[in-house]
């Protein structure tokens, strides 16, 4: 295989981990970081010890301050930060850009103010003819895990197949497959709204529920994700598959998931300012709670567990009572409320 350069923005955990990923197969990552401590210590000491501890990086994977020199020659281009600094960055990136390239996002949110989806936002702030294709590159994956190269299965989505397969070919190696899928609309609104269910996993978990609650919220809440995909678009076998349930099932089971476990001291009586200051990183689902909370209102769309996880959030809700107002809503047949 050809030899790529592909520039990751974003020296957090997934970008490292991806970064790490490309180096495996013989391409030349390099990672836009801004904080001269985090990409001296990759460029120095093959480390990010702060986002992946006790992982030692390829030496091929290198970090600069300079976006203008991250993008310059990409044949691909990661975008790997949190949603709440996407439209900032993309605005900085349309400017970096000098020729079209491939565009990737790996964040997974949906932007409270507007209801966009991430790759909406990117194609409000860099220009179309800077963007060869926009891929959505996401599925079941924890990056602790992806730099431990342990198996991970990943999808790239994208209404362009070809640069899809480009995604998937660059990426691809024993320890991670990906597949391919052209339904964009979908990819992002599982990534996104898992989140907001990984949230009440951890909660009801905090709560000392056990794992039939758990397993009612996950069942539940995929229901949720679905009518609400389908509703803007999305194909509904989509959520069967690896940006559906399977991203869902590793983020509401796992210990490594953010969410959870920031719902797991919330069910345990802390509240949502001191969760996020003990985190010290990006909690997705809370963002991601806010926008769809009205979202789903203005498209009339029922959510009872999002509405329930939001007023837990921002509304002082106490979160057994709104599990007892979950568990006494009005008697239903299951195959209606899908």
């Amino acid at each position: 295989m050809t030899q790529k350069k592909v520039a990751i923005l974003g020296a957090g955990s997934w970008g490292t981990g991806l970064a790490l990923v490309l180096a495996d197969n013989n391409h030349k990552p390099v990672i836009w970081g801004n904080l001269d401590k985090i990409v001296n210590e990759i460029n120095e000491s093959h480390t990010n010890s702060h986002y992946l501890p006790d992982i030692i990086l390829p030496t091929e994977v290198k970090a600069t301050l300079s976006l203008d020199e991250a993008v310059d020659g990409a044949e691909i281009v990661v975008i790997a930060i949190p949603t709440n600094a996407m439209r900032i960055v993309c605005k900085q990136l349309n400017e970096a850009l000098k020729e079209p390239t491939i565009l990737v996002h790996v964040s997974k949110g949906i932007e409270p103010e507007t209801n966009l989806r991430m790759s909406e936002v990117i194609e409000e702030e860099v220009d179309a003819a800077k963007r060869k294709a926009l891929v959505v590159l996401s599925g079941p994956s924890h990056a602790e895990e992806v730099a431990l190269r342990h198996p991970t299965t990943l999808c790239a989505s994208c209404k362009d197949l070809t640069a899809a397969e480009i995604v998937q070919d660059r990426f691809i190696n024993n320890n991670l497959r990906i597949y391919t899928n052209d339904d964009v609309i979908g990819a992002e609104i599982g990534g996104a709204l898992k989140n907001i269910i990984a949230l009440g996993a951890g909660i009801s978990d905090g709560l000392g529920y056990g794992d039939n609650a758990k397993a009612a919220l996950m069942t539940r809440g995929m229901a949720e994700i679905t009518r609400l995909g389908v509703a803007v678009g999305s194909n509904p076998q989509t959520f069967y598959g690896l940006t559906g349930i399977g991203d869902l099932i590793v983020t509401c089971t796992s210990v490594h998931s953010r969410n959870w476990r920031a719902g797991n001291m919330l069910g345990k009586g802390e509240n949502l300012d001191e969760v996020l200051e003990k985190m010290g990183m990006v909690v997705e689902g809370v963002r991601t709670a806010k926008a769809v909370h009205g979202w789903a209102k203005k498209l009339d769309i029922d959510m009872p567990i999002t509405e329930s996880i939001y007023a837990i959030l921002f509304e002082n809700k106490d979160a057994r009572e709104a599990v007892d107002l979950l568990m006494g809503r009005k008697k239903k047949i299951e195959k209606e409320s899908f």
